[in-house]
């Protein structure tokens, strides 16, 4: 009687992970921007191309003169120049960019049983990294309302969350930081996930995201969103989000239906700092710091 083996992680060269992500006619993006000239170029070909010896010498001349190399997550349309929206052919990936607390947010993720255990996670800088799970029937709509309820839930960048995203490519040094650091790989499962292995709850709205069930009726205690709003920025100050991330999630999410979505969130975080004040009996100055810093910081940069 046979039994199944378990897949057995391993680390990826550029080569290996483009083969990894994509079919081999895919045509992908892939980005070399440097920081010094502020010059990105991009190319969009074939994974195959992408893979090979020749584009391989290519990237790495781009990256000892300066220049950080990172591939788009989802193939292209046969035809396209450009990386949209409109342009995305397939949704082939999830991801998530985790910057602040990390190694608690990667760790949160493995041991989570409202997500399925990532596919690659790739170290990107000392403690920062960037996971990924390879995925198949979502469509644009559905990935992006689920990569915004990953990002809230486990502190992911909140930039990071449409279809177009580019990540970074292992085996190449991250030319932000002052020592070279070379971007790794590691392929932990080879599993292809569907809408319904993902149960997380969307932490603004408590809707359901695709694979769990949608409540036919509201509770007698249901409240309005600007409550919810309220309410999910107390939740994400007090496990230690940043108030300037939290602000974008509620902007982001709040777009279509306020005139002045960040004026609105910014409001709303300043007024659950302060309702944490209150409730905290330690004496601590961090909330009132935390307060000062929110009402009087500039509108964030788009």
């Amino acid at each position: 009687m046979s039994t199944e083996t378990p897949f057995a992680p391993k680390l990826l060269s550029a080569s290996e992970y483009i083969r990894a992500l994509f079919r081999s006619q895919d045509n992908v993006a892939i980005l070399a921007r440097n920081r010094m000239t502020a010059q990105t170029v991009q190319r969009i070909t074939t994974a195959e191309t992408i893979a090979s010896p020749a584009f391989q010498q290519w990237l790495a001349a781009q990256n000892a003169t300066g220049s950080d190399i990172f591939v788009g997550m989802n193939p292209i349309k046969d035809g396209a120049y450009r990386r949209t929206k409109e342009s995305i052919c397939d949704i082939r990936h999830l991801y998530l960019d985790l910057d602040r607390n990390a190694e608690r947010s990667l760790e949160n993720i493995r041991n989570s049983s409202e997500v399925p255990k990532p596919n690659f996670i790739l170290d990107t800088s000392p403690g920062k990294h960037q996971v990924v799970w390879k995925v198949a029937q979502f469509d644009q709509a559905e990935a992006e309302s689920l990569l915004r309820n990953l990002s809230n839930h486990f502190g992911g960048d909140p930039a990071a969350t449409d279809s177009t995203r580019v990540l970074r490519m292992p085996g190449f040094a991250n030319r932000k930081l002052s020592e070279e650091f070379i971007v790794q790989a590691r392929q932990e499962h080879d599993a292809v996930y569907t809408p319904r292995n993902f149960a997380i709850q969307d932490e603004l709205t408590s809707r359901p995201l695709p694979g769990g069930s949608r409540m036919s009726s509201l509770p007698n205690d249901h409240k309005s969103q600007s409550e919810r709003d309220w309410a999910y920025a107390k939740r994400a100050l007090g496990r230690g989000d940043d108030p300037e991330v939290v602000i974008e999630r509620i902007a982001d999410y709040r777009a279509g239906d306020k005139a002045d979505s960040h004026y609105y969130a910014r409001h709303t975080v300043a007024k659950a700092i302060a309702e944490l004040e209150k409730t905290r009996s330690n004496g601590s100055n961090s909330d009132r710091e935390l307060e000062t810093k929110v009402s009087g910081s500039p509108e964030p940069s788009h």
